[in-house]
């Protein structure tokens, strides 16, 4: 899509800058949204935190251009591509926050290994993250929420929040975007919980 392949805002290649994130754009902390869709969260944040590098991770080449006819945030960056290459485009420890926003739950147990919470998934995103990181989790679906916290149980993760009504108060360092804001209007809960990395003895 020439577009993406033109937009200022595209890395093209992320393994070039493999280990050099944070030199290459002057920022000391780096957050990776995987599942950025069409950018909302992405660039509400990034203007939250002028001060740290925001990269959106977004497979769907028709819904990152979606996003990216949008105002871009200064420092936010986009890659069109697939998170099973994250270790390909992030050194180790280069990443300091990783957030997961309203995944695809796959529903059925097949395609389970297909979630961001699985096995595959975490284990790549603790590779590519500092000491003492943070995964933000965020979703609609009991299932994949209940999913989440059983997998992640077995990983030197340490459970720092947790709640199954994460909008009950008002929260301003959290972005609501329209497609959160539809599942609040119908009065449906939004659960939450964020883990920090932990070190392995």
């Amino acid at each position: 899509m020439d577009f993406l392949l033109a937009h200022s805002k595209v890395i093209q290649d992320p393994s070039v800058l493999k280990g050099k994130w944070k030199t290459e754009y002057k920022y000391k902390k780096i957050v990776l949204e995987i599942g950025s869709g069409k950018g909302d969260y992405w660039r509400k944040m990034a203007d939250l935190q002028p001060d740290t590098l925001w990269i959106a991770l977004e497979r769907d080449k028709n819904v990152s251009a979606i996003a990216l006819k949008k105002d871009s945030p200064e420092n936010g960056v986009w890659i069109v591509g697939d998170a099973e290459n994250l270790e390909n485009w992030f050194e180790m420890g280069e990443i300091d926050t990783v957030h997961l926003n309203f995944s695809d739950p796959w529903p059925k147990k097949r395609y389970h290994k297909r979630r961001l919470t699985s096995n595959l998934f975490i284990e790549r995103m603790l590779k590519i993250t500092s000491k003492n990181a943070e995964f933000k989790f965020k979703t609609d679906n009991k299932d994949l929420f209940e999913y989440t916290m059983l997998v992640w149980e077995d990983y030197p993760l340490k459970l720092v929040e947790f709640s199954v009504d994460f909008r009950r108060t008002e929260k301003s360092d959290d972005a609501i975007t329209e497609y959160e804001q539809h599942f609040m209007d119908l009065n449906q809960v939004i659960y939450r919980a964020v883990w920090r990395k932990q070190d392995v003895k």
